[in-house]
């Protein structure tokens, strides 16, 4: 399989680390290039025939890596000039006589990563997609360029990091800098010219209707392109975080409940405006971030069976969970929720939602829809809540968990059921269970 990684920027964001003497792709990670990192990851993929797009500095590449053969690859290279850069899509012009399949992947070289492609391209093949983002929630969404998904996952709107987002609110989903593409993409740009690739190439294909999708994992795919995330990225790699979060193999995950845990308890939360975080929330959630657990929240929301809000509504107050929490630094790997209620009889409910489901907590079958979609072993996993419903879905799932004194901190008195330890805020209760872990 062939890869494209695009390597021609002048990494103006890594100057005083790259001191203008070598270009971007090859600063250090740990004692070796970030660029030799990424290739050896596609390898281990699969990817074994390389093209390398360089421009500024790019002898220092070629000189460096040469053919490929140190590295068990093939690579070619594509050289922009380097006083007239093509920006990141002007080179898919050299591409067509490279390529000798129909998909590739194509990479930035600021990106760090450790990604299972054989279920990216399961979904690519799946979706009959012409272009595939690698869509991810990440610690910086309020400058990050933003991609809005439908309920298939197709994209359907960029949302730039330059637009003013102090007026509305938004989910966390960023592209991460990988792709899946049709060679089709090329004929986008027919000539080499400076161009974007969201922004010219990905925005006309949506305009013409075209195929793009949005691959929504929590594996990792992390920006390097500043030296605080470099030093993020090493750190990571030290303790050996990206190579967990593959989804080659089974996860660990700390689920969350909502109200009452991450947000402060109003009873039936219906309006975005109410939801407060709780004390502690962002700390808490940028801990697990950190860690090598997901950050999953799981909450009943009967107030679409109630009649009180509608599935829109409830996806609403989601945006501004998410929102909050992304201008702290900390995001959710995902949100499930349970929107039924089983008894009847109460002014104006929506009688669609009033079931006995399998979904509302203390059932399982929101775990288990996690579980199934993030491949998590349950049995290290954790759950964490303020009632004894959340500790008795932890049990049911095969989980431990956590009762934090926050919300209604127990009282329900639903279930008689302890938990393995009981915490006075979120943070608290993070830090109990990541020392575990350690």
């Amino acid at each position: 399989m062939q890869a494209v990684i695009q390597a021609g920027g002048r990494g103006t964001r890594l100057s005083s680390v790259t001191k203008n003497v070598i270009p971007k792709p090859m600063v250090e990670i740990a004692g070796k290039p970030l660029l030799a990192w990424q290739m050896e990851e596609l390898r281990a993929n699969g990817f074994t025939d390389i093209i390398l797009i360089v421009g500024y500095l790019g002898h220092v590449i070629q000189d460096d890596f040469g053919d490929g053969g140190r590295l068990g690859v093939r690579i070619r290279y594509i050289e922009e000039r380097a006083d007239e850069p093509l920006g990141t899509a002007g080179a898919l012009a050299y591409l067509p006589p490279f390529l000798t399949g129909d998909t590739f992947a194509f990479v930035y070289a600021d990106a760090f990563f450790s990604v299972d492609f054989e279920r990216m391209m399961a979904f690519h093949r799946e979706k009959g997609s012409a272009a595939t983002l690698f869509v991810h929630p990440n610690s910086h969404s309020f400058d990050s360029d933003l991609v809005v998904l439908d309920e298939a996952g197709r994209v359907t709107a960029f949302d730039s990091k330059t637009n003013d987002r102090s007026s509305y609110d938004y989910e966390n989903i960023v592209n991460a800098g990988v792709f899946l593409f049709s060679r089709s993409i090329c004929d986008n740009v027919p000539i080499p010219r400076k161009c974007a690739l969201e922004k010219d190439v990905l925005q006309s294909m949506l305009d013409h209707g075209a195929p793009v999708y949005g691959y929504r994992s929590t594996e990792y795919v992390k920006d390097a392109g500043t030296p605080e995330r470099l030093a993020a990225v090493e750190r990571d790699l030290t303790i050996g975080i990206p190579q967990k979060r593959n989804l080659k193999h089974p996860q660990k995950a700390i689920f969350l409940d909502r109200d009452g845990t991450l947000n402060r308890y109003v009873g039936l939360l219906t309006q975005p405006d109410e939801l407060v975080l709780e004390d502690t929330v962002l700390e808490a959630v940028r801990a697990i971030n950190a860690s090598e657990y997901l950050a999953i929240c799981c909450t009943n929301q009967p107030v679409v069976a109630r009649g009180l809000c509608t599935i829109e509504d409830v996806n609403a107050i989601h945006r501004r969970l998410q929102t909050l929490l992304g201008r702290g630094g900390a995001y959710l790997d995902d949100i499930i929720y349970c929107p039924h209620h089983p008894d009847k009889g109460y002014p104006g409910e929506n009688p669609a939602y009033k079931i006995d489901c399998n979904c509302r907590k203390p059932k399982t079958g929101m775990i288990d829809t996690m579980a199934e979609r993030h491949h998590i072993d349950l049995a290290p996993s954790w759950m964490i809540g303020d009632t004894t419903r959340d500790i008795q879905t932890a049990k049911n799932a095969g989980m431990r968990s956590v009762l934090v004194r926050t919300g209604e901190a127990g009282n329900d008195r639903a279930f008689a059921v302890k938990a393995e330890c009981e915490a006075e805020t979120l943070m608290e209760g993070v830090q109990w269970i990541l020392r575990r872990n350690e």
